[in-house]
């Protein structure tokens, strides 16, 4: 008994000389300095802060990713916003589909222009394509390549896609 009291008077002790503490780090500002979880400039690790369009964190300067069209906009926003990328993908479909028809019933514009690419790229009929990764019961795009086209690298050709997206996403302006 007498042995559980101290060791609780100690902890409680620790907890106590803890309180305020910035967490060890030197240089840090203590605990009532540091703005709020929901202020500028602070969140939780890992989630962008809302910021102007073409930044990539809340900081209005910052400038990762200047103007181009984020693989997560809806595919309508980003091509009636972007005539560039509205051509390059209109270039890589079949005749006579246009890149808003193409990218109907994708979430994101990203999805849709990495199942063009895979399309253009294996030479898959893209309606084939988007009816894998769109319909009921839809598959992620490597799946989909590879129940299209299973003798090719799926992995490989998921990847090589995605590259070539965030290299398109990123030269139109």
């Amino acid at each position: 008994m007498r042995m559980n009291l101290v060791v609780f008077v100690l902890a409680a002790s620790l907890a106590a000389f803890g309180q305020g503490r910035s967490g060890g780090r030197s240089g840090s500002p203590p605990m009532s300095e540091t703005p709020p979880m929901g202020s500028p400039g602070m969140g939780m690790p890992g989630h962008r802060q809302p910021g102007p369009p073409g930044t990539t964190s809340g900081n209005p300067n910052s400038t990762s990713r200047p103007s181009g069209t984020s693989s997560r906009e809806s595919p309508d926003k980003a091509l009636s916003q972007n005539r560039q990328l509205d051509s390059k993908l209109q270039s890589m479909l079949p005749e006579g589909t246009t890149p808003q028809e193409a990218c109907s019933g994708f979430k994101t514009v990203g999805e849709c222009v990495a199942a063009i690419h895979v399309s253009h790229n294996l030479d898959i009929p893209f309606n084939d394509l988007k009816s894998k990764m769109t319909g009921s019961g839809h598959e992620k795009l490597g799946k989909a390549i590879q129940d299209l086209k299973p003798t090719v690298n799926a992995k490989a050709e998921e990847k090589k896609a995605k590259q070539q997206t965030e290299q398109d996403l990123k030269q139109v302006a």
